[in-house]
């Protein structure tokens, strides 16, 4: 019984504001100001939790823009006069306006994102390294100072050839056409010299 006596009690009251709300004598509450009774520079969790965060206090200093329900008057002003000049325009000429405005707009974004791809790939360009300091340092000491070169010989240069080895006749027969050089005062068992190559006895293994 207390429930119900309460639950009547409230909906009595919910009945009487709007009555009061819906009759014609009482003003609209949209242009009703709201007048802050109390404000403090300090900290408010309550407010802080009901804005998520966004107002901490609530001060003189906030209190004009999060209470204001119109702008400031010079940008009424210029609302208007856009609104009136909006108006003389028919809406052919609007559509051409829209069209050219778009067109500028996908014109400037095109440029805008081509430098930005130009600008990227200068970037990487000039970021990315074109040789190894490794080989070049490398490179450099070989030439230089002689570090790292080999001091073989290559195969072949100081061996003997022997004349029944298959290049041998080859390379005996290339001699042949040499001009001969005879050697005066030599003993008469010296082979004669081809362009200087002392040739061996026949029979008788011999190197070029």
């Amino acid at each position: 019984p207390s429930v119900l006596d309460s639950f009547a009690l409230l909906s009595g009251q919910l009945n009487t504001l709007n009555k009061v709300l819906k009759n014609e004598k009482t003003p609209l509450l949209r242009n009703q100001v709201i007048i802050p009774l109390v404000l403090s520079p300090d900290r408010d969790e309550e407010i802080m939790r009901q804005t998520e965060g966004r107002v901490p206090v609530f001060s003189h200093e906030v209190v004009p823009d999060h209470l204001r329900t119109k702008p400031d008057p010079e940008v009424e002003e210029q609302e208007k006069q856009l609104i009136t000049d909006a108006a003389r325009i028919s809406p052919d000429a609007a559509q051409k306006q829209i069209q050219s405005l778009n067109k500028m707009c996908s014109n400037l974004l095109e440029k805008i994102s081509k430098e930005e791809r130009e600008s990227e790939s200068g970037g990487l360009r000039q970021n990315k390294q074109t040789f190894n300091p490794a080989d070049t340092n490398a490179l450099v000491a070989a030439v230089a100072f002689g570090k790292g070169l080999s001091n073989r010989r290559p195969p072949g240069s100081g061996a003997s050839v022997q004349s029944g080895q298959p290049g041998a006749g080859a390379i005996i027969a290339g001699a042949s056409g040499m001009q001969q050089v005879p050697m005066t005062g030599a003993p008469a068992q010296q082979q004669p010299m081809l362009a200087g190559v002392q040739m061996a006895p026949a029979g008788q293994p011999g190197k070029v």
